[in-house]
Order: structure tokens, then C-alpha cells, then sequence
């Protein structure tokens, strides 16, 4: 039996489509929608060093993004 992947996998793989210029970045945004409500989350929290634009638009057009797609997300602080 495959097992469906955690919110941190979810996370993990979104970070990595991010890096590969957004590939299949619809398909894992699904994912960590799923495993958020699995985990009964309301957001998902990234940590902005690891975005490829860390500036503050880059971040609110990744919120933006996401937020049309149902999922909210917030930054953690440094």
C-alpha cells in the first residue's frame, strides 16, 4: 500500500518544483492541499530562504498563487 505523502513531504516537493522553474507546481500544490486536510491544517508554512525569489513580492505572488488554488500560506520569520 502507498502512502499518501505528509504535510513536510508535500512541503519538501513544492520547494523542489520551485527550484525546477515551477514544474508540475499545479500538481503538487494538490498534494499539500490533500495532506493539509488530512493533517487538519488550515495553511502551510514555508521558510522564505528557501524560495527562489525571497523578496516580498515573490512571496506575495507565491500567496497569491496558492491562495486561488485553496491553499494559505504563511512564512516563517527569521
Amino acid at each position: 500500500m502507498v502512502s499518501e505523502p505528509t504535510v513536510a513531504d508535500a512541503i519538501n516537493r513544492v520547494y523542489e518544483s520551485l527550484q525546477a522553474d515551477n514544474a508540475d507546481i499545479d500538481l503538487h500544490i494538490t498534494t499539500l492541499k490533500a495532506a493539509l486536510t488530512r493533517a487538519g491544517l488550515k495553511e502551510a508554512v514555508f521558510d522564505p530562504a528557501r524560495l527562489a525569489h525571497n523578496n516580498r513580492s515573490g512571496r506575495k505572488l507565491m500567496q497569491a498563487y496558492f491562495r486561488q488554488r485553496g491553499v494559505t500560506v504563511k512564512f516563517t520569520t527569521s
